[in-house]
């Protein structure tokens, strides 16, 4: 993505307009001038990259559309790597120590770094040039990185992922978002929802799959202390939403103005069919969350024949839906769903509880991290008729096998 300073907007009225790059042989041009720059310094630093990056730029009044592409491509297409004989850091103390024990002369210099790669080679089992020294002496310098690989995306994928980037941005600074998604093939509405989940946002769903969905989700203005972090996380939902067919976003911005310094509110509005946005997401699930992925892992040492999936159908709720994130199935056909309820917002958690509460499901298991303020949430468990499960900051199997082989 972008960052704030590469976005580029307009206002009409209250509305928000992004900057958009026509697909056009113009833009094209660009964008293979910028990807060739970077195959062309494949292989050197990343401040030799950069000056030529600079140079290509020149005073061309398009200079932030310019650097908006070399930040996608050094960001997402390319890697660069610390190149050194030895950890930087150790290196030059190596070479400072080495340095310290002789007269501080220029025509020492050579001397030391010498005695240096003599060193490193008999530690190494491998010749070390004294250029090798130099050059990595300061090597994590980040303009001192040498550009190891580089994927070079199409030219047209390079332009749609900037204008995709730039329509994120506006979720930087949003107070609430509202998408409505309707007659969609479930399929569809799980993979959304699981992204959400995924990037942990808090969404208040409503409907079902025949009818559609309302999701309602804070934006990073609207939390107690704004939250850089929550808005990138934000930014990174709107591409899963490319994958459903039917849907329409409203949004409320607060930006502050950069002559004045108050904030202005705004609004920013997308929709199915007037949107030529592309997604770079795969179409398949996502990863799983880091405190899913450590689950896994936890119940792949239990010895049992419960069977864990991920694959969840969704469950209906009195005016919204559910996915639990695992289903526990037993060769002999019992079944149990799971929801992990890691960390959310008061007013979430009592819209939550109050929904499993009225549900029909018999079946599920809550386990819910001991951080969550319960209590000023106004969550009583004795309502809940669902087995509940106590973590701190991993999930372990065993509480979830204890309460599977309880017969009660």
């Amino acid at each position: 993505m972008l960052k704030s300073d590469l976005l580029i907007y307009k206002r009409n009225g209250e509305t928000i307009v992004p900057k958009k790059l026509e697909i056009d042989n113009r833009n094209l041009a660009i964008a293979t001038e910028i990807i060739n720059c970077f195959q062309d310094c494949l292989g050197k630093t990343q401040g030799e990259l950069d000056k030529q990056l600079l140079d290509w730029e020149g005073d061309s009044p398009d200079y932030r559309v310019k650097r908006g592409l070399a930040h996608l491509l050094r960001n997402t297409f390319s890697t660069f790597d610390i190149i050194s004989p030895l950890e930087p850091l150790a290196l030059r103390q190596k070479v400072f120590t080495e340095a310290a024990r002789t007269v501080a002369l220029p025509r020492k210099r050579n001397d030391t770094l010498e005695a240096i790669a003599s060193t490193l080679s008999n530690e190494l089992n491998r010749s070390v040039s004294i250029s090798e020294v130099e050059t990595g002496l300061y090597a994590d310098l980040q303009e001192n990185r040498i550009l190891t690989q580089f994927d070079p995306p199409l030219p047209e994928s390079l332009l749609h992922r900037y204008n995709l980037s730039q329509v994120q941005g506006i979720f930087y600074r949003a107070s609430s978002v509202i998408i409505n998604a309707h007659r969609n093939d479930p399929g569809e509405y799980k993979l959304l929802f699981r992204y959400i989940k995924l990037f942990q946002l808090m969404a208040y769903i409503e409907g079902d799959a025949d009818t559609g969905f309302t999701l309602t989700m804070d934006g990073p203005a609207s939390l107690f202390k704004a939250s850089t972090r929550y808005g990138l996380a934000l930014a990174k939902m709107i591409p899963a939403l490319l994958h459903v067919t039917k849907w329409s976003l409203r949004a409320k911005l607060q930006n502050r103005d950069q002559y004045t310094g108050n904030i202005k509110t705004g609004q920013f509005g997308l929709a199915s069919d007037r949107c030529s946005l592309v997604s770079h997401y795969p179409p398949g699930k996502p990863y799983d969350s880091m405190l899913e992925a450590s689950f896994v892992n936890s119940w792949a040492k239990a010895e049992t024949k419960w069977q864990l999936e991920r694959e969840v159908d969704l469950i209906p709720l009195p005016g919204s839906v559910m996915i639990p994130d695992f289903r526990l199935v037993h060769p002999d056909g019992r079944e149990f769903l799971l929801e992990i309820v890691g960390y959310w917002r008061p007013e979430y958690l009592q819209k939550k509880f109050y929904q499993v509460s009225n549900s029909d499901t018999n079946n599920l298991i809550l386990a819910v991290s001991e951080r969550l303020n319960l209590e000023k949430a106004g969550v009583k468990f004795t309502d809940l008729p669902n087995k509940i499960i106590w973590f701190k900051n991993k999930l372990s199997f065993k509480p979830v096998l204890e309460i599977l082989n309880d017969p009660t």
